[in-house]
């Protein structure tokens, strides 16, 4: 299942059944709807919305490809192989995080590679990187889109210190050097590195034109959780995903913003998925990223269907020695308290939570650090959406509790659902 030895598993190599299988409303990660296919451009060899129009309609290559290898799912995850690449229709490597400079200065961060697999077209790429300015009041985001192979650069290997090398410049692969400095992900086994600095165009574009880069070093001190329990979600007609956080990684390294350059430290987690899924959730999400100050670590995911129900709501929760369980439906509410409206897309959306979950005790009030954390990321993905931190006010059975979230949110505009949402 890795990027090493990388079998075609129930990919539909040929673009068609998988590819046209319809969506179920399920999982909750943006990639979910954004991959909803290959662009026709890919036949180009050009960089562009990568991730968003419609499925061409005809292989690529003149050969008919060879037959897809056919291993049913799920199988057992297994560590450092599957945080590498895998030769599937859907994948991304999802960073959020918390940094602190020495000044006391806070800061949201999101770095997120997508990769896209669709027939005999070549590998389709996208990359999201955010920073938020929690004492400045600002909000800084830039985006990328490649094509081709060149963007992993694994080691073909299934161990070692490196399960997963990816660097995508954004560069059509006619012309590589035509691109920015790489933006690069790193890892395995919980031990990561993410470098990302925005070239002076992307720079002013993003509204820093001081320039913006992120350097960091992650290590995880909890064992990865697996989703669902297995770290398998069945999506039924549209195929299934792997699902695995390491929720609680340390952070240490450099933030480059509003012209200068200082060390940080804080905390990330790391979501990786993958598997043989392209169009779900198509009245999209609220997700939710919760690390508490006694050690606990939560997620929690609310899919809801074109008709504005939820078929899909679940949550794992990570106790301070790192073991995960899972939640049902019926072990925590969520409830909007708020909502805010983009003055660029006219997109309203829920802004601050209250989420009980009474079988643990808890009660948590979750509130923007920065209203606006906006992406529009239509000339990569073609979605817009809003993902960001938070500041968490919280009780465990009436004792104040401190922490740190971020919530993404999908689906709240023209295509999707608009307002303030409520869970079942």
């Amino acid at each position: 299942m890795s990027g090493t030895d990388r079998p075609a598993r129930l990919r539909r190599a040929n673009g068609d059944d998988g590819a046209s299988r319809p969506g179920a409303d399920a999982l909750h990660r943006l990639g979910a709807v954004i991959l909803a296919a290959v662009v026709a451009v890919a036949a180009a060899g050009c960089s562009g919305p990568i991730l968003a129009n419609p499925l061409p309609s005809h292989h690529r290559d003149a050969q008919p490809a060879a037959p897809a290898a056919v291993v049913l799912d799920p199988q057992a995850i297994a560590f450092p192989r599957d945080d590498g690449p895998h030769d599937r229709l859907t994948e991304w490597w999802y960073y959020t995080g918390h940094l602190l400079d020495a000044n006391g200065g806070r800061y949201g961060f999101e770095f997120v590679i997508f990769r896209a697999e669709r027939g005999g077209f070549p590998v389709s790429w996208a990359s999201h990187l955010a920073i938020t300015d929690e004492g400045g009041g600002a909000f800084h985001y830039a985006q990328r889109s490649e094509i081709g192979a060149q963007v992993d650069v694994t080691p073909v290997r299934s161990s070692g210190p490196n399960a997963f090398v990816l660097a995508i410049s954004g560069a059509d692969p006619a012309q590589p050097t035509a691109g920015g400095p790489p933006w690069a992900m790193r890892g395995g086994n919980g031990v990561d590195h993410l470098t990302a600095a925005l070239s002076p165009a992307e720079a002013t574009a993003a509204g820093a034109p001081g320039g913006l880069a992120l350097d960091l070093g992650l290590a995880a001190t909890k064992p990865p959780a697996l989703h669902g329990s297995d770290g398998w979600i069945d999506l039924g007609a549209a195929g299934g995903s792997y699902y695995y956080s390491r929720t609680a990684m340390r952070a240490e390294g450099q933030l480059t913003l509003g012209g200068r350059t200082f060390a940080v430290t804080g905390a990330a987690w790391f979501d990786h998925q993958w598997g043989d899924f392209i169009s779900v959730a198509s009245g999209g999400w609220d997700w939710f990223a919760v690390n508490l100050a006694d050690g606990t670590d939560l997620t929690l995911s609310l899919v809801r269907a074109a008709d504005g129900t939820y078929p899909l709501v679940y949550g794992t929760i990570v106790d301070p020695d790192g073991r995960a369980r899972h939640l049902d439906r019926a072990a925590f509410t969520v409830r909007a308290t708020g909502e805010w409206t983009s003055a660029r897309t006219g997109t309203t959306y829920p802004s601050g939570w209250a989420v009980e979950l009474p079988g643990e005790g808890l009660q948590i009030e979750l509130t923007p650090t920065v209203r606006d954390q906006e992406l529009d990321t239509r000339a990569t993905t073609g979605v817009v959406y809003w993902e960001g931190s938070q500041s968490v006010q919280a009780t465990r059975n009436g004792v104040p509790l401190r922490g740190e979230a971020y919530v993404e949110l999908t689906g709240y505009g023209a295509a999707g659902a608009t307002g303030n949402r409520v869970a079942p």
